[in-house]
Protein backbone atom coordinates (compact mmCIF):
# COMPACT_ATOMS: atom_id res chain seq x y z
CA UNK A 1 0.00 0.00 0.00
CA UNK A 2 1.12 3.68 -0.58
CA UNK A 3 2.72 5.25 2.56
CA UNK A 4 1.48 8.30 4.63
CA UNK A 5 4.10 10.17 2.26
CA UNK A 6 2.96 8.65 -0.69
CA UNK A 7 -0.80 9.25 -0.16
CA UNK A 8 -0.09 12.96 0.53
CA UNK A 9 1.96 13.19 -2.61
CA UNK A 10 -0.72 11.74 -4.99
CA UNK A 11 -3.73 14.04 -3.28
CA UNK A 12 -1.05 17.24 -3.91
CA UNK A 13 -0.74 15.73 -7.83
CA UNK A 14 -4.55 15.32 -8.20
CA UNK A 15 -5.04 18.50 -6.81
CA UNK A 16 -2.78 20.22 -9.84
CA UNK A 17 -4.91 18.37 -12.13
CA UNK A 18 -8.40 19.44 -10.89
CA UNK A 19 -7.51 23.29 -8.99
CA UNK A 20 -11.05 24.13 -8.95
CA UNK A 21 -12.94 21.43 -7.00
CA UNK A 22 -15.75 22.02 -5.83
CA UNK A 23 -19.01 20.93 -4.83
CA UNK A 24 -21.27 20.06 -7.15
CA UNK A 25 -24.72 20.42 -5.60
CA UNK A 26 -26.55 23.67 -6.08
CA UNK A 27 -28.22 24.73 -2.63
CA UNK A 28 -28.36 27.92 -1.06
CA UNK A 29 -29.45 26.93 2.53
CA UNK A 30 -27.40 23.72 4.65
CA UNK A 31 -31.31 23.00 5.16
CA UNK A 32 -31.09 22.29 1.12
CA UNK A 33 -27.91 21.45 1.11
CA UNK A 34 -28.61 18.69 3.34
CA UNK A 35 -31.98 17.30 0.89
CA UNK A 36 -29.93 17.47 -2.20
CA UNK A 37 -27.49 15.44 -0.49
CA UNK A 38 -29.98 12.50 0.07
CA UNK A 39 -31.98 12.73 -3.42
CA UNK A 40 -28.08 12.59 -4.86
CA UNK A 41 -27.65 8.76 -3.59
CA UNK A 42 -27.92 6.47 -6.48
CA UNK A 43 -28.09 9.40 -8.85
CA UNK A 44 -25.83 12.01 -10.23
CA UNK A 45 -25.40 15.49 -9.00
CA UNK A 46 -26.33 16.86 -12.38
CA UNK A 47 -29.76 15.05 -12.49
CA UNK A 48 -30.56 16.57 -8.87
CA UNK A 49 -29.59 20.03 -9.87
CA UNK A 50 -32.40 19.79 -12.39
CA UNK A 51 -35.30 18.74 -10.05
CA UNK A 52 -34.42 21.19 -6.98
CA UNK A 53 -34.85 24.45 -8.35
CA UNK A 54 -38.44 23.35 -8.84
CA UNK A 55 -37.99 21.75 -5.15
CA UNK A 56 -37.00 24.26 -3.29
CA UNK A 57 -39.40 27.02 -4.40
CA UNK A 58 -42.08 25.06 -3.66
CA UNK A 59 -40.63 23.80 -0.45
CA UNK A 60 -37.66 25.49 0.96
CA UNK A 61 -37.25 25.03 4.73
CA UNK A 62 -38.31 22.16 6.97
CA UNK A 63 -41.37 23.64 7.41
CA UNK A 64 -42.90 23.71 4.08
CA UNK A 65 -41.78 20.26 3.55
CA UNK A 66 -42.86 18.34 6.59
CA UNK A 67 -46.77 20.02 5.42
CA UNK A 68 -46.11 18.65 1.87
CA UNK A 69 -47.71 15.01 0.90
CA UNK A 70 -45.27 13.00 0.05
CA UNK A 71 -47.23 12.62 -3.44
CA UNK A 72 -46.50 16.28 -3.79
CA UNK A 73 -43.37 15.86 -3.18
CA UNK A 74 -42.77 13.29 -5.45
CA UNK A 75 -44.07 15.11 -8.53
CA UNK A 76 -40.79 17.15 -7.70
CA UNK A 77 -38.30 14.72 -7.67
CA UNK A 78 -40.00 11.99 -10.08
CA UNK A 79 -37.19 11.84 -12.46
CA UNK A 80 -34.72 11.23 -9.69
CA UNK A 81 -34.35 7.15 -8.82
CA UNK A 82 -36.01 6.28 -5.79
CA UNK A 83 -38.01 8.99 -5.88
CA UNK A 84 -40.39 7.67 -3.96
CA UNK A 85 -38.32 6.45 -1.18
CA UNK A 86 -36.44 10.07 -0.90
CA UNK A 87 -39.84 11.63 -0.61
CA UNK A 88 -40.77 9.61 2.62
CA UNK A 89 -36.97 10.43 4.31
CA UNK A 90 -37.44 14.22 2.91
CA UNK A 91 -40.91 14.29 4.65
CA UNK A 92 -39.78 12.83 7.79
CA UNK A 93 -36.26 14.28 8.18
CA UNK A 94 -38.07 17.52 7.74
CA UNK A 95 -40.26 17.00 10.97
CA UNK A 96 -37.53 15.49 12.74
CA UNK A 97 -35.87 19.20 12.40
CA UNK A 98 -38.95 20.75 13.90
CA UNK A 99 -39.47 18.18 16.25
CA UNK A 100 -35.30 17.84 18.01
CA UNK A 101 -33.33 20.43 16.26
CA UNK A 102 -36.12 23.90 16.70
CA UNK A 103 -35.72 23.34 12.40
CA UNK A 104 -32.15 23.82 12.80
CA UNK A 105 -30.02 21.44 10.25
CA UNK A 106 -27.51 19.92 13.51
CA UNK A 107 -23.66 20.59 13.17
CA UNK A 108 -22.58 17.25 14.34
CA UNK A 109 -22.43 13.80 12.66
CA UNK A 110 -24.40 12.07 15.44
CA UNK A 111 -26.87 14.68 15.66
CA UNK A 112 -27.52 14.51 11.42
CA UNK A 113 -27.61 10.83 11.90
CA UNK A 114 -30.92 11.08 13.65
CA UNK A 115 -32.69 12.12 10.67
CA UNK A 116 -33.92 9.56 8.73
CA UNK A 117 -32.55 9.12 5.18
CA UNK A 118 -29.21 10.78 6.84
CA UNK A 119 -26.35 8.31 6.65
CA UNK A 120 -22.90 9.02 7.69
CA UNK A 121 -21.56 9.86 4.03
CA UNK A 122 -24.32 12.14 3.90
CA UNK A 123 -23.70 13.53 7.04
CA UNK A 124 -19.93 13.90 6.38
CA UNK A 125 -20.73 15.64 3.31
CA UNK A 126 -23.46 18.35 5.08
CA UNK A 127 -20.52 18.73 7.62
CA UNK A 128 -17.69 19.65 5.09
CA UNK A 129 -19.49 21.21 2.49
CA UNK A 130 -22.37 23.32 3.88
CA UNK A 131 -20.64 24.07 7.68
CA UNK A 132 -17.14 23.84 7.11
CA UNK A 133 -16.09 21.51 9.61
CA UNK A 134 -13.68 18.49 8.40
CA UNK A 135 -15.08 15.32 8.02
CA UNK A 136 -13.95 12.93 4.64
CA UNK A 137 -17.19 11.64 3.01
CA UNK A 138 -16.79 8.33 1.05
CA UNK A 139 -18.32 8.17 -1.87
CA UNK A 140 -17.97 5.68 -5.26
CA UNK A 141 -15.12 7.60 -6.67
CA UNK A 142 -13.16 7.86 -3.27
CA UNK A 143 -13.38 4.02 -3.10
CA UNK A 144 -12.21 3.41 -6.24
CA UNK A 145 -9.40 5.90 -6.60
CA UNK A 146 -8.21 4.61 -3.24
CA UNK A 147 -8.01 0.95 -3.72
CA UNK A 148 -6.97 1.60 -6.80
CA UNK A 149 -3.89 3.52 -5.97
CA UNK A 150 -4.05 1.33 -2.94
CA UNK A 151 -3.85 3.86 -0.59
CA UNK A 152 -5.99 1.45 1.53
CA UNK A 153 -6.96 -2.51 1.82
CA UNK A 154 -8.93 -3.87 -1.06
CA UNK A 155 -11.27 -5.36 1.07
CA UNK A 156 -11.67 -2.11 2.79
CA UNK A 157 -15.46 -1.16 4.16
CA UNK A 158 -16.36 2.93 3.40
CA UNK A 159 -15.74 3.47 7.67
CA UNK A 160 -12.27 1.75 6.95
CA UNK A 161 -11.47 3.24 4.04
CA UNK A 162 -12.85 7.08 6.03
CA UNK A 163 -10.65 6.46 9.19
CA UNK A 164 -7.68 5.46 6.98
CA UNK A 165 -7.68 8.47 5.36
CA UNK A 166 -8.13 10.26 8.05
CA UNK A 167 -4.71 9.43 9.50
CA UNK A 168 -2.76 9.59 6.31
CA UNK A 169 -3.69 13.09 5.49
CA UNK A 170 -3.80 16.25 7.29
CA UNK A 171 -7.32 17.24 8.96
CA UNK A 172 -7.50 20.95 6.75
CA UNK A 173 -6.63 18.48 3.77
CA UNK A 174 -9.77 16.49 4.32
CA UNK A 175 -12.83 18.45 2.33
CA UNK A 176 -10.23 19.82 -0.68
CA UNK A 177 -8.96 16.20 -0.96
CA UNK A 178 -12.69 14.73 -0.94
CA UNK A 179 -13.15 16.73 -3.80
CA UNK A 180 -10.56 16.32 -5.75
CA UNK A 181 -10.67 12.66 -5.42
CA UNK A 182 -14.61 13.06 -6.76
CA UNK A 183 -13.10 14.91 -9.59
CA UNK A 184 -10.28 12.39 -10.19
CA UNK A 185 -12.32 9.74 -10.13
CA UNK A 186 -14.81 11.18 -12.48
CA UNK A 187 -12.51 12.79 -15.32
CA UNK A 188 -9.23 10.45 -15.04
CA UNK A 189 -10.01 7.28 -13.22
CA UNK A 190 -13.20 6.05 -14.51
CA UNK A 191 -15.00 3.58 -13.15
CA UNK A 192 -14.69 1.22 -16.73
CA UNK A 193 -12.53 3.28 -18.80
CA UNK A 194 -9.68 4.54 -16.61
CA UNK A 195 -7.10 6.74 -18.58
CA UNK A 196 -4.37 5.23 -17.10
CA UNK A 197 -1.80 5.79 -19.99
CA UNK A 198 -2.32 9.48 -19.53
CA UNK A 199 -2.69 9.43 -15.63
CA UNK A 200 0.27 10.89 -13.79
CA UNK A 201 0.21 8.59 -10.65
CA UNK A 202 0.40 5.59 -13.22
CA UNK A 203 4.51 5.83 -11.67
CA UNK A 204 2.77 4.74 -7.97
CA UNK A 205 -0.55 2.69 -9.46
CA UNK A 206 0.03 -0.48 -9.22
CA UNK A 207 -3.58 -1.18 -10.79
CA UNK A 208 -2.74 0.82 -13.51
CA UNK A 209 0.76 -0.75 -14.42
CA UNK A 210 -1.28 -3.93 -14.49
CA UNK A 211 -3.76 -2.71 -16.58
CA UNK A 212 -1.47 -1.52 -19.35
CA UNK A 213 0.80 -4.76 -19.29
CA UNK A 214 3.56 -3.18 -17.37
CA UNK A 215 3.36 -4.85 -14.19
CA UNK A 216 2.87 -8.58 -13.72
Amino acid sequence: MLSKQQTQQAVVIMGEMFPDAQPSLDARTPFQYMISVMLSAQATDISVNKVTPQLFTDFPDPQTMAAATETALQQDIRSIGLYRNKAKHMKAASQALLDDFNGVVPRTRADLMQLPGVGRKTADVVLADAFGIPAFAVDTHVTRVTKRLHMVPQKATVLEIEQRLMKLLPQELWITAHHQMIYFGRYQCLARTPKCAQCPLLGMCADGQHRLGLKK
